[in-house]
C-alpha cells in the first residue's frame, strides 16, 4: 500500500484527503472489497489522474471521494468537511455547490441550449434566472471557447464541443473539486487534447483542483502526477517534472526500472494502438513523449502484475510517498 501525501497537503492546503479508506460490497464468501485501504490527498490546485485495469477501483474510489458512494471505513474530507457522517441532504448540497463533474457521455439535456445546461447547477442552487447568472454562463462558454454556440443544442454541436459545454458547466460554480470521469473517451484524439488543455489551465488559471480517471496515458500525462491502482489498493505514482505534489526524479525505461534512461524507441507499440502520437501530449502542462511512453511503461508492467512492490518506489519518482 502507498501512502500518497505533498507538501501542501502538511500545510493545511487540501483539497480532498482521504484516509484509510475501504470499501466492501456483498457479505461473507460473495464480499467484493473494492477498496482496500486508499489514503490519498489531493493539494488545491494540483491534477491529479487515476489509472488502473479494470476492476481496480478507479469509479470506486471517484465516488467515495465526493459522496456518491459511503465507504465501509474511512475518513474522507472535502475542503476539510468530513463525508463519511454526512447525510443525503448534506452530500447532494455538498456535490451541487462545491463539486464539478464531467462524464465520458457529456450529460447534457438535450432539450437546453448550451446556456442553459451551464446554469443548470446555478438553477438547482435556487438561482439561474438573473442576470448575473447568465452573464456567469456566458463568460463559462468564452472561456471554452463556444461564446458563439450559446443558443446551439446539444443536437447541433458536436462531440467534442459538448464535451467543452459539460466542462464549461462544471466550472461555472467555481468548485472545490472537479471530478472527470474518462472524459476523453468518446473523442478523437485532437478534440481529446483541447479538452485536457482546458482542464489543465482551469487548474493552472482558476486553481482549480481536478480529479480524473482515464484509461488513456497520453491523457495521464497532463496530471501532475498519475496514481496506480491495482486491486483496491495505490501501488505506484508517477510526478511529471515541475509537478506540483513534488519534481519528479529523471525519467525510468516504460516498466519502472530503476535509474534507468528511457530513449523513447521501445513504444511504438503504444502509438501503433491508440494512434496517439506521443507529440499529442506535448501541450501546456505536461512532458509530452517521455512522460506518455512512462505513464505507458507503468500501466503495461502493472497489467503483467510486475509494478513495484507494496511500499516500495518503481523508480524513485513517485516524489513525497511514504510506505
Amino acid at each position: 500500500m502507498v501512502n500518497v501525501n505533498s507538501a501542501g497537503a502538511r500545510n493545511g492546503a487540501a483539497a480532498l484527503v482521504m484516509a484509510g479508506v475501504t470499501r466492501r460490497h456483498g457479505r461473507g464468501g460473495r464480499a467484493v472489497q473494492a477498496l482496500r485501504g486508499v489514503d490519498v490527498t489531493l493539494p488545491r490546485g494540483s491534477f491529479t489522474a487515476v489509472m488502473g485495469p479494470s476492476g481496480s477501483g478507479k469509479s470506486t474510489l471517484l465516488q467515495c471521494a465526493v459522496g456518491l458512494d459511503r465507504p465501509t471505513s474511512g475518513s474522507v474530507r472535502l475542503g476539510g468537511q468530513e463525508l463519511t457522517r454526512a447525510g443525503r441532504r448534506a452530500l447532494t448540497r455538498l456535490r451541487r455547490d462545491r463539486v464539478g463533474f464531467v462524464f465520458q457521455s457529456f450529460n447534457l439535456l438535450p432539450a437546453l441550449t448550451a446556456e442553459q445546461n451551464v446554469r443548470l447547477p446555478l438553477r438547482l442552487a435556487g438561482g439561474g434566472a438573473r442576470r448575473s447568472d447568465r452573464d456567469r454562463a456566458r463568460r463559462a462558454l468564452a472561456r471554452v471557447g463556444l461564446a458563439d454556440r450559446a443558443h446551439s443544442r446539444p443536437a447541433e454541436l458536436s462531440g467534442g464541443q459538448q464535451q467543452r459545454v459539460a466542462l464549461a458547466r462544471a466550472l461555472v460554480t467555481a468548485p472545490e473539486l472537479l471530478c472527470a470521469d474518462e472524459p476523453t473517451g468518446a473523442l478523437d484524439p485532437a478534440t481529446a487534447e483541447d479538452v485536457l488543455s482546458l482542464l489543465r489551465g482551469s487548474v493552472d488559471e482558476l486553481g482549480t483542483t481536478v480529479l480524473m480517471v482515464t484509461h488513456d496515458p497520453a491523457a495521464a500525462a497532463w496530471a501532475d502526477r498519475v496514481l496506480f491502482l491495482a486491486d483496491g489498493l495505490v501501488v505506484d505514482e508517477y510526478v511529471r517534472a515541475g509537478g506540483s505534489p513534488a519534481a519528479a526524479a529523471p525519467d525510468a525505461a516504460p516498466g519502472g526500472t530503476p535509474g534507468a534512461a528511457y530513449d523513447g524507441t521501445t513504444d511504438a507499440a503504444y502509438d501503433a494502438t491508440t494512434g496517439a502520437a506521443h507529440g499529442k501530449a506535448s501541450g501546456a502542462g505536461c512532458d509530452g513523449a517521455s512522460a506518455v511512453a512512462h505513464i505507458a511503461g507503468r500501466m503495461r508492467a502493472l497489467s503483467r502484475g510486475t509494478s513495484a512492490p507494496s511500499g516500495a518506489p518503481s523508480d524513485g519518482a513517485r516524489g513525497e510517498v511514504a510506505a
